[in-house]
């Protein structure tokens, strides 16, 4: 397991723990297999793989099931070779208070991505509403839509980012803009952008080859997926006292903020990592 600590003016902020043991990470995305749609519940059981099924109620079904399902069955049979969605024919929405028995039939497979991770007694908490994080721009399959986060609040800021998303958003996949795109150019948005599509076509590939359940796409580590999230230019030190985890954040940043990867440094001393910055 590994612990993150951030620190701002050598006070810690944020703590985080990563359980290396769980292979049900929130944004794991699985096919998986409906077991079975239960009318009363308006939910259906879903296999992904855990010892105890997933639940999958109908308001995370997402408006676009119904396309999602139809793209999977044509990729799982191989008739689909192209996952851009440039020239995939969408479904209709499905209805916002429909019954679940109406949509979903047992056995049939399912794209789901995980939500919440398991614990002791319940199997993960999933939804179908898939979406792809990266680092300014979460990429939506199977959606139109065009958002931009609240807390990106001057308008004209809010404008530029819309006809930006507009102007590079691949057909079929709806995109929402993070807090972090604030002032981006678009390049950076579309680097951003076409490496999720690269993961989305990555994944399909994986759908067309294997047995449900199985994992298709794994959120990035923990290391990571904290850096894509936080990452900004404040950030002056990243410390840590594990070499292999120092190539990775190395390797990381190279992709993200190549200007930050000198500031990675190991830890060498004999005082533990969190004793010296007074963590503990």
């Amino acid at each position: 397991a590994v612990d993150f600590a951030l620190l701002k003016d050598g006070k810690l902020i944020e703590l985080h723990k990563e359980q290396e043991t769980s292979n049900f990470q929130v944004g794991d995305i699985f096919i998986a297999k409906i077991r079975k749609p239960v009318a009363g519940l308006n939910a259906a059981f879903v296999n992904v793989g855990y010892e105890k099924d997933a639940f999958l109620h109908y308001q995370d079904l997402g408006p676009n099931l119904a396309s999602q399902l139809k793209f999977i069955k044509l990729v799982s049979a191989g008739k689909l070779k192209d996952f851009s969605l440039k020239n995939f024919q969408f479904e209709k929405e499905i209805d916002k208070n429909g019954s679940i028995t109406t949509i979903i039939n047992p056995n049939q497979s399912i794209l789901v991505q995980v939500v919440k991770e398991p614990i002791s007694t319940k199997g993960p908490r999933i939804c179908a509403e898939l979406s792809l994080a990266g680092r300014f721009i979460v990429l939506v399959p199977f959606s139109d839509r065009i958002s931009i986060s609240q807390k990106i609040e001057d308008p004209k800021e809010k404008e530029r980012l819309k006809r930006l998303a507009k102007s590079i958003k691949p057909k079929g996949f709806g995109v929402i803009l993070r807090t972090v795109a604030e002032g981006k150019k678009v390049a950076e948005l579309d680097k951003d952008l076409q490496n999720s599509l690269d993961r989305w076509k990555t994944m399909c590939k994986r759908i067309a080859n294997t047995n449900t359940p199985t994992k298709v796409l794994s959120e990035l580590n923990r290391a990571s997926s904290i850096l894509r999230d936080l990452m900004n230019d404040s950030f002056t030190n990243i410390v840590t006292n594990d070499e292999t985890l120092q190539v990775e954040i190395k390797e990381y940043l190279q992709e993200i903020y190549p200007e930050k990867e000198k500031i990675v440094k190991l830890h060498k001393s004999a005082t533990p990592i969190f004793e010296k910055y007074g963590i503990e």
